[in-house]
This record gives structure tokens, sequence and C-alpha cells, in this order.
């Protein structure tokens, strides 16, 4: 099948590129480079198979040629460049899903949205099941996210309604594994950044909320399962195995041979006190779990960023939730074509 992907320069989007073409599929990517990096598909580059276009799918998106099935996982998605870039996030969720959506209904392809487990916001009730509603700051700092993932969703439902497409909607807890960006904020690679560099691990409030971890091959893998699959409504997809910051930032501090300790910092607003799926859903519908156990997914993501250690010392230092970064939206769309 021939697929468009947009962020796919990014984590999870690259990631996915490879599973598609090693199955034997064909790739369009789109990516406009906000957060995303060559780097991360500059293997599939020279691959026939693969097609990457610098574009900003918040503009109309045109795709010669038949199109199978369009996956739309564009976004700011780390908290240090959504706060650094909220009317892009919210942008990326809304005029970028619509973008997208055309798409896929020109062409009569499937239509595969990444939602979020940030739609539960703060949730009060755990785990967290897709009939939950959420409980959401629509005003608050994060809202621009948030929202912009329901607002995604709510779209998504309408055009299959309306249109009757064929569409689903992944709702992603945290995700972890190699080509995520060492400053982005997230727990995972923050602390493996601060081990590499033998500085204490910042832990926001006393570290009692709680997080869990999915490799990202296991999140391909259920992306790809969903996408085939007849459930029009949002299925969890991430590690209900749950555990509190503070107990993971020990459990790092313990692979680097407690070379470190653990300094404390005021909770974010509205950071969310408890997050662990309830993934029942996607066992029955999808027939999918996580399968790759913690420390064999930390283990390849700590290489590969020792590898980017070595290669660059002077590796990016962390930028703190609320910092903002340097990197700007491409003034225009560019073509990048696999030769």
């Amino acid at each position: 099948m021939r697929f468009v992907i947009s962020g796919a320069a990014g984590f999870i989007g690259s990631h996915l590129c490879d599973r598609l073409i090693e199955d034997g599929h064909e790739v369009v990517g789109l990516d406009n480079l906000i957060t995303g990096s060559l780097e991360n598909v500059q293997h599939l580059l020279r691959n026939r198979a693969f097609e990457f276009r610098q574009y900003d799918v918040c503009n109309p998106v045109s795709i010669p040629g038949r199109v199978d099935r369009v996956f739309h996982l564009a976004s700011l998605a780390s908290p240090a460049e959504y706060l650094s870039h909220p009317i892009e996030t919210l942008e990326s969720g809304s005029t970028g899903t619509r973008n997208m959506l055309e798409l896929a209904r020109q062409k009569d392809a499937v239509f595969l949205l990444t939602s979020t487990s940030e739609c539960y916001g703060d949730p009060l009730e755990h785990p967290q099941k897709e009939t939950y509603w959420g409980n959401v700051n629509p005003v608050g700092l994060r809202s621009c996210y948030d929202e912009s993932k329901r607002y995604a969703e709510a779209l998504t439902m309408a055009y299959h309604r309306v249109h009757g497409m064929r569409t689903t909607i992944a709702r992603i807890f945290n995700t972890y594994g190699p080509r995520m960006a060492l400053n982005d904020g997230r727990v995972v690679p923050t602390f493996i950044d601060q081990a590499l560099r033998s500085v204490n691990l910042t832990v926001f409030g006393d570290g009692s909320h709680t997080r869990s971890f999915c490799y990202v091959s296991d999140l391909v893998d259920g992306l790809i399962r969903l996408g085939e699959s007849d459930e029009r409504y949002p299925v969890n997809l991430g590690n209900p195995v749950e555990m509190s910051v503070l107990t993971f930032a020990n459990h790092i501090r313990a692979l680097f041979g407690n070379r470190m300790g653990i300094e404390f910092k005021p909770l974010p607003s509205d950071d969310p006190k408890i997050r662990q799926p309830d993934i029942s859903k996607a066992q029955i519908v999808l027939g999918w779990e996580p399968r790759i156990q913690l420390n064999d997914g930390l283990a390849m993501t700590i290489e590969y960023f020792r590898q980017k250690a070595q290669k660059n010392p002077r590796h990016e230092q962390h930028v703190a939730v609320g910092v903002s970064g340097s990197r700007e939206r491409p003034a225009r769309p560019g073509l990048v074509r696999s030769l």
C-alpha cells in the first residue's frame, strides 16, 4: 500500500516509516521540521519506497497518485515545544488535521489520527479508559496541546459521520526510544541526558506523580494494527505498568551506578498527577499489548543517546519546561525526494 505520513521526521513518525517500508509499503513523508529532524529519516532518502517532502500540513495537501492510508502524526508533542509554540500547536491539531482528513477523503483512504492521553487532562479516573471524558483546563498553559488534540478527535469523528470515511483514533500514552530529542522536556530523555552528563536528575514536585512507559516499536505496532481495524472510536495505546516519577528517577540512577543525585523543583501548572492506560480495548480489538520490557527498552535508548553524545560531546543541554526554544517554522515548503 501507499501511505502518507505527516510528522514523518519526528520521533514516532520516523520509526513508523521504517516499519512500513520494512513491511513492503511505499511512504510519502511530510514534515515542516519545526521539531522533526532530517537525521531521523536520512537513512531512508535513497530508498525508492520513500519520498520525503518538507511541508507544513497547515497548508492544503496535494499528493499525486494513489493513496491508501493517511496517518496524521504532525504535532508538537513535548512540553518544551508546545509551550514555546502554542499557536503552531493549535494549528497542527485543527487546520493540519482538516487538511489531512481532506486528503484522505479525496483519495478514499483510511485516516488515522494520533491523539494523546493528554485528552484525559489531570484525570479523576484511574486507570484511564477511552470512555472517560477527561479533566482538562481549557485555558491553562497546556491547553494548546490538550485542546488541539480534543478538537482533532472531534473533527475526525465529524468526517467519519458526515462523509462515511474510515477513520481511527489512537490515544498515545508516554512513549520512549531512540530519536527522541534530548531537550524536549519529557522525563525519559531528560533523565538520560542528565545521567550521561553526571548531573542531578530533575524531579518536579515530590515525584509521587505517575507515568507509564511504552517502547516505540510496541507503539508503532499498535498504530499499524489500529489502522487496519474497523474501530472508529479512540483506542488507548500505552504500557499499563505504572510507576512514580521518583521511582523511575531512582531506576535511571541505578542503571548509571548511582553517580548522580536528585534535585526537586516545583511541579509545572496542570501537570497530570496520575497517568496509566487501561488497554483492555486494544487487547480485545487489536490483539495488542506492549512486549518490550522497560530495562530492554531503556538499554537501547541509552545506547542511542550515548552514541550521539560521543559524536557530539557538546550535545544540546536540557531545556526546562516553559523555556522558549530557538527553532522556528520554515519560511516556505520545500521538497526532498528519494533518489
